[in-house]
């Protein structure tokens, strides 16, 4: 797990099939990351539809939202679709951001050579610094998002 006092791991994570986001380029905003399993699963739905409901506020505090799944792009536009969400969903098919931030759920819902990605919570500060890391003990478990707001409110 990456801890926090430590330099954000760097990402380029489709958003779409040709547009990016790239983590260096968000640098002067804070950074809430949200990794989920699965698109279309009712944890997964129901933690992102609380994101959005509080988007405007920690978009008040400069900070940018991100869901992040290893699901394709496809599924993550039909997803947002679906749920309305106010704030991208990137890419990680290539499971290289679950790895580089330790969240790496190998042989997920029992299906031997299936990663999927831990849910997880990191806050990045304007610089580039992990600030806040939150690592689901199993996948039906929600983080706090009071403790998430609070700490970016403590970063703007």
């Amino acid at each position: 797990m990456i801890e926090v006092g430590t330099k954000a791991p760097h990402f380029n994570l489709h958003k779409s099939k040709t547009d990016t986001v790239n983590l260096e380029d968000l640098r002067g905003k804070n950074v809430v990351l949200a990794f989920f399993p699965a698109a279309f699963t009712g944890v997964c739905e129901k933690e992102l539809c609380t994101f959005r409901d509080s988007h405007s506020a920690l978009n008040a505090m400069n900070a940018e939202v991100y869901g992040i799944s290893v699901d394709g792009p496809f599924a993550n536009a039909a997803f947002a679709a679906k749920n309305e969400l106010n704030f991208p969903l990137l890419s990680d098919y290539a499971r290289a951001a679950v790895t580089a931030y330790g969240v790496n759920h190998d042989d997920f819902a029992g299906l031997t050579g299936y990663t999927a990605a831990k849910r997880s919570v990191f806050v990045i500060d304007k610089e580039g610094m992990i600030r806040y890391a939150w690592i689901a003990p199993n996948p039906g478990v929600e983080p706090n998002y009071d403790e998430v707001k609070e700490l970016v409110g403590s970063l703007s």
